[in-house]
């Protein structure tokens, strides 16, 4: 697993779930929010069930209980677990990796 990845390189962020509705939609479009008011328009975040995570993913956003099954579905990906689906500090952290121009860090041990 990827400790880190320089924002300036990231095309693409998966915020994956169990069963892609609900509370992670909720959070995909809060982020989306988040990235937009920071002027982040070159980044994509998709929307994806832990199973589907494709195996050349950059960045995922899990669930810290999901965050297993991505690092297994896509080992070289930097995997960033949050605890809450709403108003997480890890959304916020993403958010200003790339305002900052820094790299977006695993929170994994």
């Amino acid at each position: 697993m990827a400790q880190s990845i320089p924002a300036s390189e990231v095309t693409t962020i998966i915020l994956a779930c169990e069963a892609g509705m609900g509370s992670s939609l909720m959070s995909v479009n809060a982020l989306k929010k988040k990235l937009k008011n920071a002027q982040v328009v070159h980044v994509k975040v998709l929307h994806k069930p832990a199973r589907d995570i494709p195996v050349d993913a950059q960045v995922i956003v899990v669930h810290k209980g999901l965050a297993k099954v991505a690092h297994s579905k896509a080992p070289n990906a930097v995997v960033v677990a949050f605890n809450h689906f709403f108003n997480d500090p890890v959304f916020d952290q993403i958010v200003q990796a790339f305002a900052n121009n820094d790299d977006i860090v695993s929170n994994l041990g």
